[in-house]
């Protein structure tokens, strides 16, 4: 592959996890990456390739991303794939949030990724080519105890994408879900939790429940590797499911009853333990 074939993919989130895992492995297949993050040293990419550029981008700072991409396709003079990574979860009962916090999930996690992709698409349809990977969750198929507000935000981003599809396919423009369920990443230990009186033994149980499953799940780089296949297999498939566990199955195929049964269960067997 010559320097001036190798195509470019833009990153959000990279600093750890999933977008530190999907820098790497793009790099593994001989892409060159522009890894942001609100702090660019701490982007974990232990490499020092020249293909990789690190930008700092605060996808809420709506106003300076437009400046990101033109310092990005000054780089190298193209755009392949965008990769909408950036995000985090509020957790906890509705009662204990506060409209800041709601606010700022939905800034970060929903109207983060539309400014970013906004600001990538006059380079997409120069091109008449690119495919934008929003970085969902099983959390956007299957809605789980105290988990309303990310839930929300995950369910935003998947009809949004589904939207969007169709209006970018006259331009050549591809856009994809890649759905990670449980991931061991420092994304668990990120979480941040509201709190309230009225809920305190089940959501106990809901932070135990969270915290053992954590040690027992896969790294990203599992999903980092489906993100590399949505970029790269030329379909128009929408959604990637990445490493999601039994939970899209069952919920697909269980009836309410015995889903909501069998959540009310694991939380009860976890607040034994809490």
């Amino acid at each position: 592959m010559s320097l001036s074939s190798k195509p470019v993919v833009f990153l959000t989130g990279a600093s750890s996890g999933i977008g530190a895992a999907t820098a790497a492995y793009f790099l593994q297949q001989g892409w060159r990456v522009v890894a942001t993050a609100r702090n660019p040293a701490k982007i974990l990419v232990t490499t020092s390739s020249p293909d990789l550029r690190t930008f700092p981008l605060d996808v809420t700072a709506e106003a300076s991303l437009p400046q990101v991409f033109r310092d990005a396709w000054d780089c190298w003079g193209r755009l392949d794939v965008l990769v909408n990574n950036a995000g985090f979860a509020l957790n906890g009962p509705i009662e204990g949030l506060t409209a800041e916090q709601i606010d700022q999930q939905f800034a970060t996690n929903v109207r983060g990724l539309i400014g970013v992709t906004r600001a990538a698409l006059p380079y997409f349809r120069k091109q008449r080519s690119g495919v934008i990977i929003n970085i969902s969750s099983i959390g956007g198929r299957v809605a789980f105890p105290f988990a309303a507000v990310y839930n929300a935000t995950k369910f935003a981003i998947e009809g949004l994408s589904e939207s969007l599809r169709y209006e970018l396919e006259p331009h050549r423009i591809r856009v994809k879900l890649v759905e990670p369920g449980g991931i061991r990443t420092r994304f668990i230990d990120s979480i941040h939790w509201g709190t309230h009186p009225a809920y305190e033994t089940e959501l106990h149980a809901m932070q135990e429940m969270t915290r053992q499953l954590n040690e027992q799940l896969p790294g990203p780089e599992g999903v980092a590797q489906v993100i590399y296949r949505a970029a790269t297999d030329g379909s128009a498939r929408l959604r990637y499911p990445a490493l999601p566990g039994p939970y899209l199955w069952m919920r697909a195929l269980l009836p309410d009853w015995v889903w909501r049964r069998l959540i009310r269960s694991m939380l009860a067997r976890h607040a034994q333990r809490a």
